[in-house]
């Protein structure tokens, strides 16, 4: 049997780190054999470019390099990584995926929408998430939790509530376009109570071993992020 992608997606403070940890716990001790992963990383090259797209040495640059770097980690990633594990029968748990790229780079960065999905398709080879949840969180309270975990801001979380904003829109876009696939996931209150949400989703949906498609419902043109 082949596996089943899951990812887990939102702004950054919304959780996705915390859910993808819960929800691989809850799998394994189920007794499905799991791999969690996430993007940028999961792969040598991937860390690596990790390290530079989200560094604050990086330094301004160009949203076509941004892009680029993205797509490359993931590129070896699906290769190395989370096709292998599919192949195996595994459920693969992805802290962010080709979502992610539709956003950042679309809504956040101004890219043509239609060049990234030729893009992403290129890096993946065709592959995508048989589920994708979206954790929604208000800006406001993304950016407390941000603060409040005492680390330093990555380049990205660094942008600023009008950047967020805009990405919060478009994953809001991207969940109306593909309600089928991506399910929306209110992300306030405790982490236990938003697991409960997710876990919810997740159990319905290997229960019923949902053949998703492998098509957008229609053209990603989110008008309001």
């Amino acid at each position: 049997m082949p596996g089943y992608l899951i990812t887990i997606e939102g702004i950054d403070g919304a959780g996705k780190t915390t859910q993808a940890a819960l929800l691989g716990r809850y799998l394994t001790h189920a007794g499905y054999a799991v791999l969690a992963t996430h993007e940028p990383g999961g792969t040598p090259l991937g860390d690596k470019l990790r390290e530079i797209v989200l560094g604050q040495g990086l330094g301004p640059t160009t949203a076509a390099a941004e892009l680029f770097l993205y797509l490359a980690a993931r590129a070896e990633h699906v290769a190395r990584v989370i096709r292998p594990a599919l192949e195996r029968g595994l459920v693969v748990l992805c802290d962010r995926f080709s979502d992610s790229t539709l956003v950042y780079q679309g809504c956040g960065r101004g890219l043509d929408f239609g060049l990234l999905t030729a893009a992403d398709a290129l890096a993946t080879g065709g592959l995508r998430p048989d589920l994708t949840i979206i954790l929604d969180l208000p800006v406001e309270e993304a950016q407390r939790r941000l603060a409040a975990s005492g680390r330093a801001a990555d380049r990205l979380e660094a942008e600023g509530a009008e950047f967020l904003q805009r990405l919060r829109l478009g994953y809001l876009a991207l969940a109306r376009e593909d309600k089928e696939r991506r399910v929306l996931v209110e992300a306030t209150g405790p982490a236990a109570a938003v697991f409960a949400r997710v876990r919810n989703i997740v159990e319905t949906f290997l229960r019923e071993k949902a053949g998703l498609g492998d098509a957008l419902t229609g053209p990603f043109r989110p008008r309001d992020c």
